[in-house]
């Protein structure tokens, strides 16, 4: 019976933190955005620096725990790992939920969002299972001979961060965002008519000015009761709204595309009839200037054979835009938002999309920018 208790767990366990850390591992740039967040959060932003590599790092050793407890290799080590992990990602999570600051914990990166509350539970069921691994970690049993169990914990330990390495210099193997190819960005950005509504529940302090009794009712409460009509009941402060069911909410909702002046060019690069080359840079401080002049060469290419609209999509200011296309001789027009759509269409720096009629036909890492010949091949010649 305890065996079997302690196979279920191990399992349970084991699967669990692989399939947490390949969610994050598929998006490490990504990741790295949330554990920004947290660094903020706690006023350690010197470490925003180290952020993409801590997050290569632990989503490798997530994997790697999970599957050293699933083959039994060095369980008390292993064990102490887990224990130490989950209770760490426990309070993250609780401080989380607790004092609302980071509202979706990355846990299992942009495939399941969960609330801070979900994550914090689901977190202390984790923590039950593994402290019943813990206590009992003398009991469990290796599947190898510890000399073919370290071997394969280090082919493990070489496939999970080989696997995060690649998917940050060649983008996630499975797009979980609303940027993915296939996705039309102004239908994403729609709320289709009828769709339910935010529902807000509406609080009301009341204090009988006779007795000094206080009540707190909702507005539906205050109304039924017909209390509004006592002149002794008086409402006091504001009422407090609270949201007790979310209504629908399109996927894109913070996408905003300008002008230098400001003037709103959303929907018009968005129609576009025919093939567009959109370039995102979210930060030109920090983008790869070899990359983008090799962009440039291929816009200047698109533009001038086949009329392809070329442009820049980046949030830094006007004046440091201008300066870059300067320096590196863009030809392609530059608009501007706010960084965080922009690190969501494309995880690079720079990163290129091709936009037909508002859909993402296909979109690249700079590292994985096909030829314009390929371009050519493929789209610009059937267009």
């Amino acid at each position: 019976m305890k065996n079997g208790l302690i196979w279920f767990c191990r399992i349970a366990v084991g699967l669990l933190f692989i399939f947490s850390g390949l969610i994050k591992a598929n998006d490490p740039l990504g990741f790295s955005y949330k554990l920004e967040e947290y660094f903020e959060v706690f006023h350690i932003m010197f470490l925003n620096g180290f952020a993409l590599s801590m997050a290569v790092l632990l989503c490798a050793l997530e994997m790697l725990l999970g599957f050293a407890l699933l083959i039994g290799v060095r369980a008390i080590k292993t064990t102490w790992g887990l224990l130490l992990l989950i209770i760490f990602f426990g309070f993250l999570t609780f401080y989380s939920a607790f004092f609302k600051v980071v509202q979706t914990c990355g846990c299992f990166g942009d495939a399941i969002p969960l609330t801070p509350w979900q994550s914090f539970s689901k977190d202390m069921v984790l923590l039950v299972l593994v402290l019943v691994l813990f206590i009992n970690r003398t009991k469990i049993q290796p599947l190898f001979k510890p000399k073919t169990g370290d071997k394969w914990l280090i082919a493990a330990a070489i496939v999970s961060v080989g696997f995060g390495i690649y998917t940050y210099n060649f983008m996630p193997i499975i797009d979980f965002l609303p940027y993915k190819v296939g996705a039309n960005i102004l239908d994403e950005m729609k709320t289709p008519p009828g769709a339910p509504l935010d529902i807000f529940e509406v609080t009301y302090n009341l204090k009988n000015k006779k007795t000094g009794a206080t009540k707190v009712m909702s507005d539906k409460e205050y109304l039924k009761t017909n209390i509004w009509k006592d002149a002794n009941w008086e409402v006091v402060g504001n009422p407090e709204s609270r949201l007790i069911k979310k209504g629908f909410e399109p996927k894109i909702r913070d996408l905003s595309i300008q002008d230098g002046q400001g003037n709103d060019y959303t929907k018009e690069l968005l129609s576009n009839p025919f093939y567009s080359i959109i370039i995102v840079a979210y930060d030109l401080d920090k983008t790869n200037g070899k990359a983008m002049n090799r962009l440039n060469a291929l816009a200047i290419n698109a533009t001038e054979n086949y009329n392809i609209r070329t442009v820049l999509l980046t949030s830094n200011s006007a004046q440091s835009a201008q300066a870059f296309a300067k320096t590196h001789k863009l030809v392609t027009e530059i608009f501007y938002a706010d960084g965080v759509p922009l690190k969501s269409m494309v995880r690079a720096n720079p990163g290129i999309l091709l936009l037909k009629n508002g859909t993402i036909v296909n979109k690249w890492h700079y590292h994985s920018v096909p030829t314009y010949d390929y371009l050519v091949k493929k789209y610009f010649q059937h267009q």
